[in-house]
C-alpha cells in the first residue's frame, strides 16, 4: 500500500508533538510537512518547519489540524483550492466560523471532531441516546477538567457532549446553550445546558454529562490519561478520509453509529 503523505499544522503545540511521534510509527503515514505560526530555525525529525502556503502544502494528501480557529480557516482556503483533504482537531469555533467550514466542506472531504477518541465519540452517542429517552423534567449540565494551558473554554469535547443532549431533543446546541462557568467547585442545573470547565495541573481531559429529575442523577463520562489517544484517533480519522468525496464528516461517520 502507498503510504499517505501527511502534513501537521501546529506541529509545535502538545498535540502537534504527539501526532509526529505517532505519524513516525504509523506504517501507512509518510510526514512529509511541518507547519507552525512561528518558525523556529530547525528541523523535526528531518524536516524544515513552514508556515502554511500553497508551497508547503502541494505535495501532501493530507493535512491534520490541531491549532486556532482563524489559522484552520485558513488552512482551509489553502486545502480548498490544492484540493486537499483536512482533518480538523482544533476547537472553539463560533456559529459563523462553523458555517465557513461547511461551505468548504463542498469543494474538499473533511473531518472535524472536538475529540479524536472512541471512547469519548461513544459517550457522545450514549449521552444523545440517554437525552432522547429522559424527558423534559430531566434537566442536564456538563463538566469538564483539562490542562492548565488549555486556553478555550468549554472544551470542543464539553460541546460536542452539549450538541448530543440537543440532538436527542432534536433541538439546536446553540438555542440551548446555558451558562458557561469557570474554575467553579459547584454549579447548578438550569433550563438550559450549563458547563463548567475546570482549568489546573496536567490533566488531559476528564468529561462528565449528568441528568437530573430532582429524585435521581444520572452520570456518563470518561477519563482519558494517554494524549496518544488522540494522535492515534486523528490517524485513523485521516486514513479513512483518504477515500472520501467531499462533505463534513465527524468521528461518528468513521464508527458508524447510528
Amino acid at each position: 500500500m502507498k503510504k499517505i503523505n501527511l502534513a501537521i499544522s501546529g506541529c509545535l503545540g502538545r498535540m502537534g508533538q504527539q501526532l509526529i511521534k505517532s505519524s513516525r510509527s504509523n506504517k501507512n503515514f509518510k510526514l512529509v510537512t511541518l507547519t507552525e505560526s512561528k518558525i523556529l530555525n530547525k528541523k523535526i525529525a528531518g524536516i524544515k518547519l513552514n508556515f502554511n502556503t500553497d508551497e508547503a502544502f502541494k505535495n501532501t494528501d493530507i493535512i491534520i489540524d490541531f491549532t486556532v480557529p482563524n489559522c484552520t480557516l485558513d488552512i482551509l482556503k489553502i486545502a480548498s483550492k490544492l484540493k486537499k483533504r483536512v482533518v480538523i482537531g482544533t476547537t472553539g469555533f463560533t456559529q459563523k466560523e462553523e458555517t465557513l467550514i461547511k461551505k468548504f466542506s463542498k469543494k474538499i472531504p473533511i473531518l472535524k471532531a472536538g475529540n479524536m477518541s472512541l471512547g469519548v465519540n461513544l459517550l457522545m452517542y450514549l449521552t444523545e441516546i440517554a437525552s432522547k429517552s429522559l424527558n423534559d423534567e430531566y434537566l442536564s449540565k456538563v463538566f469538564e477538567v483539562h490542562h492548565k494551558h488549555k486556553k478555550d473554554y468549554p472544551s470542543g469535547t464539553a460541546l460536542m457532549l452539549g450538541k448530543g443532549i440537543a440532538d436527542g431533543k432534536n433541538k439546536n446546541l446553540y438555542n440551548l446553550i446555558g451558562k458557561k462557568f469557570l474554575n467553579k467547585k459547584s454549579f447548578p442545573y438550569g433550563k438550559k445546558i450549563n458547563f463548567n470547565s475546570i482549568r489546573k495541573g496536567k490533566i488531559i481531559g476528564e468529561h462528565e454529562v449528568t441528568f437530573s429529575s430532582g429524585k435521581e442523577i444520572i452520570k456518563l463520562n470518561h477519563e482519558a490519561f494517554d494524549r496518544a489517544l488522540y494522535s492515534d484517533g486523528a490517524l485513523t480519522a485521516a486514513k479513512w478520509l483518504i477515500n472520501k468525496r467531499p462533505g463534513l464528516y465527524s468521528m461518528r461517520d468513521l464508527l458508524n453509529f447510528r
